[in-house]
């Protein structure tokens, strides 16, 4: 029954938030400096994870050397901004081939 309430509970802060977007959002302009404020924080989390995802990787990452994940990032970072003008999926597809083929040459080696 407990696990029940948890579930409801951790649904209606989830939603009630949601709702609260869908509210504001139409009052927001996309030039405030509320949005601005919120993109900057989101750019900056984002360049946080994939710093420490480079230099402290958890798991199965943590057995490449740092200079193949040096790679791979600067891989997917070359096809995302220059060679695919920012498509995502090309970027961390390149990232993903990079590791497997380094993997696979170090393996070979």
């Amino acid at each position: 029954m407990s696990e029940l309430l948890l579930v409801l509970a951790c649904g209606a802060a989830t939603y009630l938030w949601r709702g609260l977007g869908v509210l504001l959002s139409g009052r927001v302009g996309t030039d405030s400096p509320a949005f601005v404020w919120v993109g900057c924080v989101a750019y900056a989390m984002i360049a946080g994870l994939t710093a420490r995802v480079l230099l402290l990787p958890a798991g199965a990452l943590a057995a490449a050397p740092l200079v193949d994940r040096g790679l791979a990032c600067a891989a997917a970072l070359t096809v995302f901004f220059v060679l695919t003008r920012r498509n995502l999926f090309a970027g961390v597809g390149a990232g993903f081939v990079t590791m497997v083929v380094l993997a696979h040459l170090r393996a070979a080696a």
